[in-house]
């Protein structure tokens, strides 16, 4: 775990040398874009409750970090810090989940990218062993559809894995944006993930992004979701800043 002190030099830095940076929390699914080359972009909820039948708890933080890495590339890697406020015995006061590190492409330039049609990506890449979870690898891939109107926004991701614990699972997510050039733009995302051989979960997200400014964005959001016996709440606030690392020149040769 990286001390206090990091994050805040990060966010003191980023606030120098910010570039645009457009939120995809407070969602569970994302964009058929990418960072642009040399730009880095963390997306993260510093503290977000979460009460479920199997307790409550408080994830700090819940962290996305993207870099552009090439034209058209980007490096993901997501983590989750969960804490739990009443842990049941035997089972871990801190844990660190849904650990893994993605490559993103973009497969066809669209709206999102200021071209006609459709913006397609796929992110893929190994899901890592957990900290106090599953000691196990497992696989995900992702393919995103994006487009853009004036007045809303559409992402649509339909994900396959390979579970921690060697299972297969599909997730289907539908975002919907307000318009993009509102300052506060009211969001939405609902899902459907089914393991084979276990239940069905059905998620439904609502909230709004405030564009403070080109390189930063707050998100607030409440998420419901169900499957027989097990329904769960989660408040999510978060924010998303982006920061050049190095120029990329695009000039031809």
């Amino acid at each position: 775990m990286r001390r206090l002190d990091l994050p805040l030099v990060a966010l003191a830095a980023g606030m120098v040398l910010a570039t645009p940076a457009f939120a995809y929390r407070p969602f569970d699914g994302t964009d058929g874009d990418v960072a642009d080359p040399g730009e880095f972009e963390l997306e993260m909820g510093p503290a977000q409750f979460l009460s479920s039948p199997e307790g409550r708890y408080i994830m700090a933080p819940a962290t996305v970090l993207n870099l552009g890495v090439a034209p058209g590339f980007e490096l993901v890697i997501d983590f989750k810090g969960f804490v739990a406020l009443h842990p049941e015995t035997g089972q871990p006061r801190m844990r660190l989940l849904d650990t893994d590190i993605f490559l993103k492409s973009v497969l066809r330039r669209g709206t999102l990218q200021g071209e006609a049609g459709p913006s397609i990506a796929l992110e893929a890449g190994p899901l890592l062993p957990e900290i106090g979870g599953t000691n196990a690898f497992g696989f995900q891939a992702n393919l995103i559809t994006s487009y853009r109107w004036d007045a809303l926004s559409l992402h649509l991701n339909t994900s396959a894995a390979l579970t921690r614990e060697h299972g297969m699972d599909g997730f289907v997510s539908l975002i919907l944006e307000g318009p993009h050039e509102w300052p506060v733009r009211p969001v939405g995302e609902v899902y459907t993930d089914h393991e084979f051989g276990n239940a069905t979960t059905y998620s439904a997200l609502a909230g709004a992004i405030w564009q403070v400014r080109d390189h930063l964005a707050l998100d607030a959001a409440v998420r419901y979701a169900a499957q027989p016996g097990n329904n769960a709440v989660e408040i999510r606030f978060g924010l998303t800043l982006g920061v050049a690392l190095w120029h990329h020149d695009e000039r031809p040769n």
